[in-house]
């Protein structure tokens, strides 16, 4: 669903699936800093909207997801995951109730296979799973005032930019999040990943919870042993002047480690980019992606898990 907010001055469309909002607006360096300076709004008004009714709904997403949900106030927002026996992600939400609905976000494209999932999933539960296109997701930068995901009747959309600031499109935003290693689920992750992996435990996986499927997975590692890949940062050398293609394998001389997902430039790091690697990569190695040399830094620890061994003896 194309966006209104294209039709404002200067508007260039994305790519791929961000193609119905805008990458900028003109000046997507302008539009970083004036979101690292509390101000405008995102629209994420292409990501699937999912709404789940019933009064087992709470209940009932606790028991099949990485998040705790029983007991949820309302106008909290969660991030939560389904993962697969073997642990690995398969969905990904993030999401917010009123009271009588829980209402989430997910990538584009990725909503009929979240809702056909939890549908299979009812069994006996009063729960009602549903998409909704008549809500469209913006995001403001975090202050004392509040900030984050929020939801706009899509019909009035258009007059967001006069109620929350000026527009800033997706090369803007996509800069500042990658900047802060946050992976963007089905970019930044693959079929085998696990949340361990991605830096997603804490802010998606609830540690002290019931039962859910591919805890064991999620668990083992966490207290016994690390991650078999982890996400890093990378530094690109910005002589190429060009980012490199999602899904480029990342070598260290000859062998492949690793494959690179969102890459973006930040109007002060440069050039910049999230990858995939094998949990032994030396962090000071050099590495090349895509023909463009870069330099690692840390954003999930090769040692995780290693804190929680000495509790256990």
């Amino acid at each position: 669903m194309r966006s209104v907010l294209l039709d404002l001055p200067g508007a260039v469309a994305g790519d791929g699936v961000d193609a119905p909002v805008a990458a900028h607006y003109g000046s997507f360096n302008t539009e970083q800093r004036t979101l690292e300076g509390g101000d405008g709004f995102v629209d994420l008004s292409h990501r699937d909207v999912v709404r789940i009714a019933g009064p087992d709904r709470l209940t009932w997403l606790h028991s099949l997801t990485t998040q705790y949900f029983e007991g949820l106030a309302p106008g909290v927002w969660t991030q939560g995951l389904v993962l697969s026996p073997q642990g690995h992600v398969e969905h990904e939400f993030t999401g917010v109730d009123d009271g009588e609905a829980f209402t989430a976000h997910t990538e584009p494209g990725a909503g009929a296979a979240l809702v056909e999932f939890l549908d299979r999933m009812r069994f006996m539960m009063r729960v009602e799973v549903s998409l909704v296109d008549d809500l469209a997701v913006v995001w403001r930068p975090e202050t004392e005032h509040g900030g984050g995901f929020s939801y706009v009747d899509r019909a009035k959309l258009a007059d967001c930019p006069s109620a929350l600031g000026p527009a800033a499109g997706m090369w803007a935003y996509e800069a500042l999040r990658v900047g802060r290693g946050e992976p963007r689920f089905g970019v930044d992750t693959d079929h085998r990943t696990i949340p361990n992996e991605v830096g997603w435990i804490g802010a998606a996986v609830h540690l002290d919870k019931g039962c859910y499927r591919g805890q064991e997975t999620v668990a083992r590692v966490h207290t016994l042993g690390r991650p078999p890949r982890r996400l890093t940062l990378l530094h690109l050398d910005g002589s190429e002047n060009r980012l490199p293609v999602v899904g480029s394998p990342v070598l260290l001389g000859d062998k492949e480690i690793g494959f690179v997902g969102s890459s973006a430039r930040h109007h002060e790091l440069g050039p910049i980019a999230l990858a995939l690697l094998k949990r032994n990569v030396p962090l000071d190695a050099e590495l090349m992606v895509d023909g463009v040399a870069a330099a690692q830094e840390v954003v999930v620890d090769p040692e995780v898990g290693l804190h929680v061994r000495p509790k256990l003896r």
